[in-house]
């Protein structure tokens, strides 16, 4: 089994950081597992030494806009989770959340303003409009990524046109809402032979009143709860309301959904994640063990449901491998070998 973590964003860091932590879990669940980056050796490291299926444990673009998956289905390579079309939708904050609330499910008033909209009209005009129409306090975030880069609380007039800056810095489009006031949670989900389902919430709490890359990546920065400390009506909701983010976006494997639940019991959705953080302070690794299940085994059991969607692609690259040279598959660096795993079957 191989897991793909690294890559070349902002987010390598948190890939690789997540790539050990799924590695760790796999092994101690017995499954041999190699971890590798994506870079120009990839795909002929995959095709010379075929593994049953792929986990993706990259997050932003490369792991999570759909691109690499793409790729991963051209070469018939059978990986965990949303399919490419699903996870560009679903990578696009604005599509995602028009989608969603055309399925019926509340999200903060929102405008997606491209940078340069926001240059060529006049930034000042712009943001009297966005103020008139959203008011304060305000959430802007990059229309595309993830790990919070570049998400930014705006309480006052004076602080939004140095947010609007930052914000630019990560993405050409930024996503400005409405902020709401409520409980945070995060939602996770895996698909099981009878469907998806939803995992134990995640209350978060982070310390400085925003869930950014700090507060979700340093320890004791946020504190988190696991359930939240929802009633029962309300934890019912936002389990209902992830399970509808799934299926309206036709995602699979797994997914995490955060949203805010109003002191009016109204669940707000945020948005979706198709390649959730696995770290030691990211959520779906909570929501886990609360539900009493253990993380390798549920990776594991997504892997073998993956590579038997295509149990063929083994033959098939091990075939294509031996035709070709030698040389062409062998790994960068020293030289080491690749497992060419055999997963256990469920009562294996």
């Amino acid at each position: 089994m191989v897991v793909l973590a690294g890559g070349l964003t902002f987010e390598r860091d948190v890939s690789m950081r997540s790539g050990r932590r799924i590695s760790a879990a796999l092994r101690h669940a017995g499954l041999d597992v190699d971890v590798l980056d994506t870079d120009s050796g990839l795909l002929p490291t995959l095709a010379a030494h075929p593994c049953d299926a792929v986990f993706i444990a990259l997050h932003g673009a490369s792991g999570e806009d759909g691109s690499l998956r793409s790729v991963l289905e051209l070469a018939g390579i059978p990986y965990v989770g949303s399919g490419s079309t699903a996870s560009r939708l679903a990578w696009d904050k604005p599509g995602a959340k028009a989608r969603v609330a055309a399925a019926g499910i509340a999200t903060p008033e929102w405008v997606a303003l491209p940078h340069s909209t926001y240059r060529e009209l006049g930034a000042g005009a712009v943001l009297d409009l966005i103020l008139s129409r959203l008011g304060l306090p305000l959430m802007l975030k990059p229309a595309q990524g993830g790990s919070a880069f570049g998400a930014i609380k705006v309480s006052t007039v004076q602080e939004l046109p140095e947010a609007m800056i930052g914000a630019f810095a990560y993405a050409d489009t930024v996503l400005i809402e409405a902020f709401i006031s409520g409980t945070e949670v995060a939602v996770s989900l895996i698909d099981r032979p009878d469907g998806p389902t939803a995992l134990p919430a995640v209350e978060i709490v982070p310390q400085s009143g925003v869930f950014d890359y700090a507060a979700r990546y340093t320890p004791g920065m946020t504190e988190y709860f696991t359930p939240a400390r929802l009633d029962g009506t309300a934890a019912a909701r936002v389990a209902e309301v992830a399970l509808t983010v799934h299926r309206t976006l036709d995602l699979s494997g797994l997914s995490r959904t955060d949203a805010i639940v109003a002191p009016d019991g109204e669940v707000h959705f945020l948005e979706v994640n198709v390649s959730p953080g696995m770290t030691d302070t990211s959520m779906l690794p909570m929501s886990v063990a609360t539900a009493g299940l253990d993380l390798g085994t549920v990776l594991g059991d997504l892997l073998r449901a993956a590579a038997a969607r295509d149990p063929s692609w083994r033959s098939r690259a091990g075939s294509e491998a031996a035709e070709s040279p030698a040389e062409d598959c062998a790994l960068p660096g020293p030289a080491r070998s690749i497992p060419i795993v055999h997963l256990p079957t469920a009562s294996g």
